[in-house]
This record gives C-alpha cells, sequence and structure tokens, in this order.
C-alpha cells in the first residue's frame, strides 16, 4: 500500500515538474528590453517610434521611414532580484529562496535600403526567455531548483510603402528554444539524501510578425503589429540520479525511469497598437496600448510514455496581459537626444495560481536614456529600465513528497542596462 501510495504521488509530481517551462519576466512572458533605444523609453512607441533599425522587429513597416542602409547592435546585461522568504506554513526545511542573479542579452538589426519604398531586413535576437537557479537546499527544492529557457529568434522582413501615409511590413521569426530543468527529488525515509531530476531538449517554432504604419502628417505617427501564436513541444527522457533504493524500485516497476515526458505550449499572439507625435521641433510624445493572449499559453498539453502511458492538458490558469505606456523623448541639442518613458503590465497570474518557477506578478516599468549622434552616420546610445513588481505571495502544496511551500517573494525586481550602437550606410 505505502510503495503504491510513493509511486502514485511522485508519478503525478513528474508531471507537474514538467509544467515548468517557463520561468520569465515580462507583461507575459515577452520582453520589450531587446537591446534597442526602447530601453530608455520603458518601450513607449514601441510600434511607431520607427527612428532606426529595430524597427525590422518592433514594426517592420516602420522599415520604409530609413533612407540609408542601417545596422544596430545592443549589449544588455540585465540583473534579476528574486529573494523568497518562506513563512511558518511551508513544511519543507531548507535554506530561503535566492534566485537573484546577472544574465547576458542584447540584440542585432539590419535594414537594406532597396529602393525608396521597398526595404528589407533582418532581426536576431531572444525576445522570450530568462531562467532561475536556487540554492540546491532551498525549501521549495522538490519543486524547482534551477530552470532555463532561452529562446532565440531570427527574423527576415519586408516593407512596403503603399502611399505617402501608408507602409505595410511582415517578417517570419524562427524562433530556436532550448529547456534546460532541475529539480531534487524527495526519497522519503529517515536520512535519506535527495535524488536529482533533470530534463532538457530543444526545439523550433516559427511566428509571423505583421506590422502598419499611419502617418497622417509629418511628425505624427501610429503604428500596429500583430504576433502570431508559436507552439513549442520539448521532449526527454528523465535523467534520475541518487535516488532512493525503494522509490527507483517503484519507478522501475512502473516504467518511469525510462518512460519520456513531452511538454506542449502555445506562445501566445501579441497585439501593439503605438502612437508618437511632435509637439515641437525638441519634444515628442509616445504611447502603446498592447494585449497578449497568455491564457492560452497556461493551457499546457503533457504526456508521460511508459508502461502506463498517459496525457492530460493542465490549464494553469493563466490570464491574457494588458500593457500600457507613456513616454517622451527631447533633442537637447544637435547631438544629443533624451528619453523618459513609464510603462504597467497587468499580471498573468493571481495570488492563488503563483508557483515558484513563475513569481510573476503586475510590473511598473521606469526607463531613461540618451544617445548621441558622434557623426551623420553613427549613433551611441544608453538606456536603462528599472521594472518593479515589489512583493509577491505564494503559496503551494503538492502533497508529502514536495511539500507546502508558502512565503513571499519580496521586492521583486530587475534592472536593463543597454549599451548601443548604430550605423548608417
Amino acid at each position: 500500500v505505502i510503495m503504491s501510495f510513493v509511486s502514485r504521488y511522485f508519478y503525478a509530481g513528474i508531471l507537474l515538474a514538467a509544467l515548468t517551462a517557463s520561468s520569465v519576466h515580462a507583461g507575459g512572458l515577452y520582453l520589450y528590453e531587446l537591446g534597442t533605444p526602447d530601453v530608455g523609453a520603458a518601450a513607449a512607441g514601441w510600434a511607431a517610434r520607427a527612428q532606426d533599425a529595430t524597427t525590422v522587429f518592433t514594426n517592420p513597416a516602420g522599415m520604409t521611414r530609413l533612407e540609408k542602409s542601417e545596422l544596430l547592435v545592443g549589449v544588455q546585461p540585465l540583473y534579476l532580484h528574486a529573494d523568497f522568504s518562506p513563512d511558518a506554513d511551508t513544511t519543507t526545511s531548507g535554506s530561503d529562496g535566492d534566485a537573484s542573479s546577472w544574465l547576458p542579452a542584447g540584440g542585432l538589426y539590419y535594414v537594406h535600403n532597396l529602393m525608396p519604398k521597398l526595404k528589407i531586413g533582418v532581426s536576431a535576437v531572444g525576445y522570450f526567455g530568462l531562467g532561475l537557479e536556487y540554492e540546491n537546499d532551498w525549501v521549495g527544492r522538490y519543486y524547482v531548483q534551477e530552470i532555463k529557457l532561452q529562446a532565440l529568434g531570427v527574423q527576415p522582413a519586408m516593407a512596403y510603402r503603399v502611399t505617402d501615409w501608408l507602409s505595410l511590413g511582415a517578417g517570419v521569426v524562427a524562433l530556436y528554444g532550448v529547456l534546460e530543468e532541475k529539480a531534487a527529488v524527495n526519497n522519503i525515509g529517515p536520512n535519506q539524501p535527495d535524488g536529482r531530476l533533470k530534463i532538457e531538449d530543444s526545439d523550433l517554432t516559427y511566428q509571423v510578425n505583421l506590422g502598419v504604419l499611419v502617418e497622417p502628417r509629418k511628425g505624427s505617427r501610429f503604428g500596429l503589429t500583430y504576433l502570431s501564436e508559436g507552439d513549442l513541444e520539448f521532449k526527454d527522457q528523465p535523467n534520475f540520479s541518487n535516488l532512493g533504493p525503494g522509490l527507483e524500485a517503484v519507478l522501475r516497476a512502473k516504467g518511469l525511469l525510462d518512460a519520456d515526458i513531452k511538454v506542449e505550449f502555445t506562445m501566445p499572439q501579441a497585439l501593439m497598437f503605438s502612437a508618437y507625435h511632435e509637439l515641437t521641433d525638441r519634444l515628442a510624445l509616445m504611447g502603446n496600448l498592447g494585449w497578449q493572449d497568455w491564457s492560452e499559453f497556461g493551457k499546457v498539453g503533457v504526456a508521460v510514455t511508459s508502461e502506463d502511458t498517459s496525457s492530460l492538458t493542465i490549464d494553469r490558469n493563466y490570464k491574457d496581459t494588458w500593457h500600457v505606456a507613456v513616454g517622451a523623448q527631447y533633442r537637447v541639442a544637435q547631438p544629443w537626444l533624451l528619453t523618459a518613458g513609464i510603462a504597467y503590465d497587468s499580471s498573468m497570474v493571481d495570488d492563488d495560481d503563483r508557483t515558484p518557477d513563475l513569481p510573476l506578478g503586475e510590473q511598473w516599468r521606469f526607463g531613461l536614456g540618451a544617445s548621441y549622434d558622434w557623426s551623420e552616420n553613427l549613433a551611441l546610445g544608453l538606456g536603462y529600465t528599472f521594472l518593479w513588481s515589489g512583493d509577491l505571495d505564494m503559496d503551494v502544496n503538492r502533497g508529502p513528497l514536495a511539500g507546502r511551500v508558502s512565503g513571499t517573494y519580496e521586492n521583486t525586481s530587475m534592472s536593463f542596462i543597454n549599451f548601443y550602437l548604430n550605423w548608417k550606410f
């Protein structure tokens, strides 16, 4: 009876562990900080600014505004502060959970001037993916110890100016994703050290990026972009180590040591509407209104292929997110341009649905930036965005093997520091 009980709960634990295929921060999980000048404006004017080569991704239609071919390269280190403090309701022993770390990021963007009305371009950027790495002995180690979901998107794009006031653009993003996840295994029993579980795989998917840019008058423009869905599927045979003899025997008898775990989820569709308006020759105002379909992402398909083959779809109760931003740019003098912005993104999870692999909440962004025209064809820039989520409560309980983990992620935040170079030729 005991062995049957352990097998059943560990089997469920394997399924739930496989669901932690994402642990990143943005309105949902898409990033606005892509090594672009938008970092210095909290992404305000995202789809309407169209002032440099980064428009190949933020709105392909905006490429028609560039008179010359342009190359922009951005280097963007970022710091994640995610520090969990358990409360008295936590049943698992161990240390607090500190997943704070520095992470690399950036982007490369190129637009080629084929002719005045026709432009082509390409971008290479990781707009989906970060990671978390907790201490090996933290209280939530039976849920997750380390998870990395890194994705690189390469997008060719084309834009055409239909009339003096209307431009259309489109691109296809080839997104290569890599998943690596580690968790501790509760061997159950006196003086039994933890076992280990590791899952890793990679996959390729595609998304379509469509853009419209409307310029009713000089100095005023409106942009609308649509990013389509994309399906990622990760499949691997779990790598167990240091299992206790009793648990190993149970898993072997159930065929789980040699089972394949497959996780499927949908990268959501997204809409962004932006406006840009020049009040004077020096001052321009910008704004955004966006939507992302994260409720679809939360419906995760999981299949375990073993002697007791099973599959199911688990709904993590994610919600669609809304984004709003306002910002400004000011030309201090001819070589200097200053930017600032504020943005808000609603939370994709309620407090009751927050998990240690995805400690997300609503987010406020505050951005400042500056660019310097070194010459007619070369500009250098610096941007900074501070993302604030504050205190995020969490209470999860998945039975005796994983235990109950309750507490608060305190002062959750991220800092993005962007250095970029824009070359016209």
